[in-house]
């Protein structure tokens, strides 16, 4: 292709890319909610029975190799700030191993009823033994007897309910050990998602979402059509990537009213960095 043609029709898909995203901006500025909302609404996930409220709060918006936005804020930073969330109603806490959150929410735990919260974690483990130690490394960092929710972190494998089969067996065994009260995945690939929604093994997963499909499996539809899915099968679907990692950081309301409005969410979480962003959001949910 002649450099000439390649620009012009990069231009004219970059075009459309645009138009398409400022339309889906105009429609969710337009569209009225069937209810009122708010982020410390309690609900239900899925078939699991645990009853939370509708935000979670994040531990996590970049995390890896033990470290995240939100624990640069240092243990007492982000557990002062996951118990400002408790104090506005928020019951969430989305951890993980690979975030290095574990210190800071088990800081807030000491200072709150532990009943009174669901503790969300993940596992990057992918065989029988490291799960096993990681559950009982994770309850000590913790500092709780018991996880609400255990997920095997980031699949992306079409296959990996069967190539993982000693993790799956691992947390089915600690779910009727009380260990855990649900298993389930979060999803890096669409093959992954769609595995994810035929598993039976699979109680909650936890889904990347937004509307204009920034660090997402697939398209937005396409990612919506498989949650519904799970939706259907009893699922719990939580969603994440709501503001797209900072992609939608000026159209928060757009992506706050999407993923309200999608009919496929059981909660979603966000990862505030200080407390006026965690207020600010509490305030834009209420007034979608």
């Amino acid at each position: 292709m002649r450099r000439r043609e390649f620009l012009i029709r990069s231009a004219t898909a970059a075009g459309v890319a645009w138009l398409s995203s400022q339309s889906i901006f105009k429609a969710l500025a337009e569209k009225t909610l069937p209810q009122k909302y708010n982020a410390y609404d309690t609900v239900t996930l899925g078939s699991t029975g645990i009853k939370t409220s509708r935000l979670a709060m994040g531990t996590g918006t970049v995390g890896s190799g033990h470290h995240s936005h939100q624990t640069d804020l240092g243990v007492k930073g982000l557990s002062d700030l996951l118990l400002n969330g408790y104090d506005k109603g928020l019951r969430f806490f989305d951890a993980a191993d690979s975030y290095g959150s574990h210190p800071h929410v088990a800081a807030a735990l000491k200072q709150i009823p532990r009943d009174k919260v669901t503790v969300l974690t993940k596992t990057f483990s992918r065989d029988a033994a490291s799960a096993r130690a990681d559950l009982d490394r994770f309850r000590k960092e913790l500092g709780t007897d018991y996880l609400d929710i255990c997920l095997i972190h980031c699949v992306t494998e079409s296959d990996w309910t069967e190539r993982y089969k000693g993790v799956l067996d691992v947390l089915s065994e600690a779910k009727e050990k009380g260990i855990i009260r649900a298993h389930g995945c979060s999803c890096h690939s669409i093959d992954a998602l769609r595995t994810a929604a035929t598993s039976p093994w699979v109680e909650v997963d936890l889904a990347r979402i937004n509307p204009v499909g920034a660090i997402m499996d697939a398209d937005p539809a396409t990612v919506i059509g498989v949650l519904k899915e799970m939706k259907t099968a009893g699922k719990a679907v939580i969603g994440m990537k709501i503001l797209g990692q900072g992609a939608l950081r000026k159209r928060q309301d757009e992506g706050i009213k999407f993923a309200l409005s999608n009919g496929v969410l059981d909660a979603f979480t966000i990862g505030a960095e200080n407390k006026q962003e965690q207020e600010d959001l509490v305030r834009r949910i209420s007034a979608a």
